[in-house]
């Protein structure tokens, strides 16, 4: 990193927030809507030096955060199924269900496989045909082409021993219902790199448009969340908004077209239920007839009551911005990243285990 760089963009941030607070008569408030900034503002140490400054929110950025409690209690009950293996990536394995967690299962003697990619999953399936092999689908659009992609692979190969339970979330939907919310105070938001990639900057075009509220694609280091940061506040002195993009290094205007055409070929929205937001219109993605038979959800029938969120667990408020995670009762107390309560302070993405990890406690 470029000591003398971010130096000199830190001096310019803080004066610039000067001058926005002048304008307001307050701090301003921004809100970061992607775990990995999250994680990047924290272990940088940007959320504590800018504090006196503007207040840093973080919003619904992390899908194994968002992921309903009902759905996790679905996938510890597949791990329990004869014959089943499920495949996950790490984050899952240690999420609370109601009774459970997929590694309390694993331990258990449930067949549970850690995977980096959906493709390790197939060629697992491919080397034990004689096994079921379930592929958690939990992500954004960042990760859903490679899950299409693993499922037009099985179908061309005729494999039959390979299906996915298709938790996938779609961000935008999701912006609509936060901005929706009229307790929502956010003057700006710093918007997530690795979807903007897939979906490009016009996705997001109806946040400034619709609503008035300016906002910025950042990329991951310190120096462009930073930069991001200050383009957010000179929209904010020049009254103005726009949807604008501080990627331009991997984001388009339309985004990966070949990764939304695979996105696009294999799956549909539907409405999908969020983690502190409830159902949101056409957020989630459902299989297309066509690959009905790569629908875990179809394959294997399990019977998982409604489930509530943890007693006492904020999460939920946490990823509206509501509160922050040294605000929830339950923080650092009873949970902890040794031993959680709620997804937040599980997952690598998570605000929860973010603050925790790098200090962020007021």
């Amino acid at each position: 990193m470029n000591i003398e760089l971010s130096k000199k963009l830190l001096d310019q941030l803080i004066n610039l927030s000067g001058k926005v607070s002048d304008k307001l008569g307050r701090h301003i408030t921004l809100m970061e809507v992607c775990g990995t900034h999250t994680t990047a503002i924290s272990k940088s140490g940007l959320r504590g030096l800018l504090s006196p400054y503007m207040e840093l929110l973080s919003g619904p950025g992390c899908p194994v955060c968002v992921t309903d409690q009902t759905d996790i209690d679905r996938m510890i009950a597949f791990a329990g199924l004869p014959g089943v293996v499920v495949a996950s990536f790490g984050d899952m394995i240690r999420v609370p269900g109601t009774n459970a967690s997929l590694e309390v299962e694993r331990a258990r003697g449930a067949h549970i496989e850690i995977c980096y990619s959906p493709h390790e999953a197939l060629s697992y399936a491919v080397q034990h045909i004689d096994r079921e092999t379930i592929f958690l689908g939990v992500g954004f659009e960042t990760t859903t082409p490679a899950v299409a992609l693993s499922i037009m692979e099985a179908k061309a190969l005729g494999i039959n021993n390979y299906s996915v339970l298709s938790v996938h979330k779609l961000v935008p939907p999701a912006m609509k219902a936060l901005l929706a919310d009229p307790d929502l105070n956010v003057d700006g938001f710093i918007l997530p790199g690795h979807v903007s990639v897939i979906t490009g900057r016009k996705a997001f075009d109806f946040i400034a448009s619709e609503h008035g509220i300016p906002s910025v694609i950042a990329g991951f280091e310190p120096i462009d969340i930073m930069e991001a940061i200050s383009m957010l506040l000179k929209q904010i002195v020049d009254k103005k908004a726009e949807t604008m993009n501080g990627y331009t290094r991997l984001v388009s205007e339309e985004g990966n077209i070949r990764a939304k055409k695979a996105i696009e070929d294999v799956f549909e929205t539907a409405d999908a239920s969020w983690r502190g937001f409830g159902p949101i219109p056409e957020s989630g993605l459902v299989f297309k007839k066509t690959y009905a038979d790569f629908d875990a959800a179809i394959r294997f029938s399990v019977e998982v009551p409604y489930a509530l969120p943890p007693e006492g667990c904020s999460c939920g408020e946490v990823l509206k911005g509501k509160i922050k995670p040294d605000q929830c009762p339950l923080f650092s107390v009873v949970c902890t990243p040794s031993d959680p309560i709620g997804p937040c302070m599980v997952s690598s993405e998570g605000a929860c285990a973010a603050y925790f990890n790098y200090g962020d406690e007021e």
